[in-house]
């Protein structure tokens, strides 16, 4: 079936302001992988090459923290203000998420303050797990009041595990740990009640929601848990999952979508492409090839699949519209 301009919210800026501030703590990549190649102009002539009338940006592995929560606050500032001159720049092409200094909670608050009202940025970036908590904890608890007052869209990032005492194994850790932490950060979050106590905040979980699909009916056991179902929306795991936001980056094999849409709502689906991190190929032929893989799945009908190429997106992005006119 003809497929129709696609709007991407799971890509990855990588400033040099952001490298050099990395490099300063040590840092030179994300996870085992050293940086991959980006300028807003090369992210710019692949969107136009690969039919993405607009991207909604985020900088998000490795985060902001490094053990110093001043280091944080100043580089999180200056992510966000470079994340909003790429807007500004080009409105119709990009959207961004700001990222948050936790675990500093009120410094995060204050950033989110800066970043949705002065900056006007279209929600924020959490990740998996900062410092020594998962997504969840009642240490957040102050954050998520604030983004639930404000009706907030949040996009969550995995981090690997740094786990201690951790079995080896041979292969590079980002082929399973940042699926695994996105697993972890959700069920911490069913398991605590956050989607029941903050219902306003609209969760958009990554790369397909990780294992989640396939482990929803051992999830399910929460369900019997008189204390956890009743802070989970209608009660279930089941109604708590199809109340979230999904994207499809990484995830577009016949056997990952389909598990995916037996737990999600189809018009909470969104495309993403996880540009410019790559698995195995150059990350434009990766995007390519994760677009090709997306146009086969023959698992959705016509209208669910317009629907996440860019009419979900656009219920959370409404500013985004012009941009699908523009490709149209």
């Amino acid at each position: 079936m003809p497929r129709g301009p696609l709007i991407d919210i799971h890509q990855h800026p990588i400033p040099e302001h952001y490298k050099r501030a990395l490099a300063s703590v040590g840092v030179g990549g994300s996870g085992e992988n050293p940086w991959a190649e980006w300028s807003e102009a090369a992210q710019l002539e692949l969107m136009d090459q690969s039919g993405i009338a607009a991207a909604v940006n985020s900088i998000a592995s490795p985060g902001v923290y490094f053990g110093d929560v001043d280091f944080a606050i100043r580089l999180a500032r200056e992510c966000n203000e470079g994340s909003a001159r790429m807007v500004a720049g080009h409105p119709q092409r990009f959207g961004a998420f700001a990222i948050l200094p936790l675990p500093d909670v009120g410094a995060a608050i204050r950033e989110a303050e800066y970043a949705l009202d002065t900056l006007k940025l279209d929600g924020v970036c959490l990740l998996t797990h900062v410092c020594d908590r998962h997504l969840g904890q009642s240490e957040d608890d102050e954050l998520y009041a604030e983004l639930h007052r404000r009706n907030a869209v949040v996009f969550v990032h995995p981090l690997r595990n740094q786990a201690k005492n951790m079995p080896a194994y041979g292969y590079p850790s980002g082929m399973t740990e940042l699926v695994l932490d996105t697993t972890r950060a959700i069920h911490n979050l069913l398991w605590n009640g956050i989607f029941g106590r903050f219902p306003n905040i609209r969760w958009i979980m990554p790369h397909g929601g990780g294992t989640v699909p396939f482990l929803a009916y051992r999830m399910s056991a929460m369900n019997d848990r008189a204390q956890v179902a009743a802070n989970l929306p209608g009660g279930s795991v089941a109604g708590a999952l199809r109340l979230l936001h999904y994207d499809v980056a990484e995830v577009c094999a016949p056997g990952s979508l389909k598990c995916l849409m037996e737990i999600a709502d189809p018009s909470r689906v969104m495309f993403g492409s996880d540009f410019p991190f790559s698995r195995h190929r150059t990350p434009r032929d990766d995007v390519r090839a994760h677009i090709r893989a997306f146009e086969q799945f023959d698992g959705w009908s016509p209208a669910v699949r317009r629907a996440i190429e860019s009419d979900n997106a656009l219920k959370l992005f409404p500013r985004l519209e012009r941009s699908i006119s523009r490709k149209s």
